[in-house]
């Protein structure tokens, strides 16, 4: 385990692109891998990443051209993923069997829950000495997000909801086929590992922007060169499927917010954004055609400007 400690003590070599500094922070009994990019002194951004993904995962021409618009970026692991504390020796239930109980309306005991990771994001900010942040949440990461803005509404600025969901059951969900391929066991041998990435990602990735096999390849890569840890997303799987959905949580967020989504994503159809503004009436909604579940590098600068507006309106107020 690292040294817990708020400051940077090494430098990753898979973020030196940003000039960002990376670091540990003691968050409870854990110890969240980050990256802080920017002027200390600016409004902080504070970027919580989807499921089984890591931090690195967040274009780098995003979190520069937030930096570049005033801001200060704080990216990082989620729990149980990438160079995050991990809950080794955790055993987390069958998803079937928790589907099968959340329909039934039965509880089920799950390792951690969405709510908790929503704690751990608030505990980095207290290492980091961040009283307040905007908040931008993508898939998973919306909806710890969602969390965050209802239930700690003096921490959160503004938030910016991509690709998510409140996870209530009567919103369309993706096919049975796709939510089989995503929890299926990933191959042991790298380069097989990498080749079925590359497939699901094409199956949930974007059909208006092109992307090629090594530009896909190359985002991949990136993140199992640097953590591989399959049951630390089956963790968070069940995080997201044993808690309760946030349809009434929601309607508590008073703070600017911004819902943005793709017209063509596959994995969080498009009418749970429209379900988001039906109850966050005060939202702006943004849907990008051709959008998948990702985040292409064409698609960057359009994605940043939608959230530099957003940010820039919410400093204003």
């Amino acid at each position: 385990m690292p040294d817990s400690s708020s400051q940077p003590i090494f430098s990753d070599p898979s973020l030196t692109a940003t000039g960002g500094e990376f670091g540990f922070a003691p968050c409870g009994e854990l110890e969240l891998a980050y990256e802080r990019i920017g002027d200390r002194d600016a409004p902080a951004v504070l970027l919580v990443m989807g499921l089984g993904s890591q931090l690195v995962l967040w274009p780098d021409a995003l979190c520069l051209a937030l930096v570049d618009a005033g801001y200060q970026v704080i990216r990082f692991d989620n729990r149980d993923v990438g160079l995050s504390s991990k809950l080794d020796g955790v055993t987390a239930p069958g998803i079937p069997e928790l589907v099968i109980k959340r329909r039934l309306g039965l509880s089920a005991e799950v390792p951690y829950t969405i709510s908790t990771m929503a704690d751990d994001a608030v505990a980095l900010m207290d290492a980091l000495d961040i009283e307040q942040a905007h908040v931008v949440g993508a898939s998973m990461g919306g909806m710890i997000t969602q969390v965050m803005a209802a239930t700690r509404p003096r921490r959160v600025l503004s938030a910016a909801l991509i690709m998510t969901t409140t996870g209530h059951r009567k919103l369309r969900q993706p096919s049975l086929a796709l939510q089989r391929r995503l929890i299926r066991k990933r191959p042991k041998a790298m380069d097989e590992a990498i080749a079925q990435s590359i497939q699901t990602y094409r199956l949930i990735g974007s059909t208006g922007f092109e992307q090629t096999d090594e530009e896909i390849r190359a985002k991949i890569e990136r993140q199992i060169h640097r953590n591989v840890y399959p049951a630390g997303t089956l963790r968070q799987l069940t995080a997201i499927v044993g808690s309760p959905h946030r349809g009434r949580l929601v309607k508590q967020i008073r703070q600017p917010c911004l819902i943005l989504h793709g017209r063509a994503d596959p994995l969080v159809p498009v009418e749970a954004a429209f379900d988001l503004k039906d109850k966050i009436r005060h939202a702006r909604l943004d849907v990008i055609d051709g959008w998948g579940h990702d985040f292409p590098n064409a698609l960057v600068p359009r994605i940043a400007d939608s959230l530099v507006r957003h940010l820039d309106a919410a400093e204003q107020r």
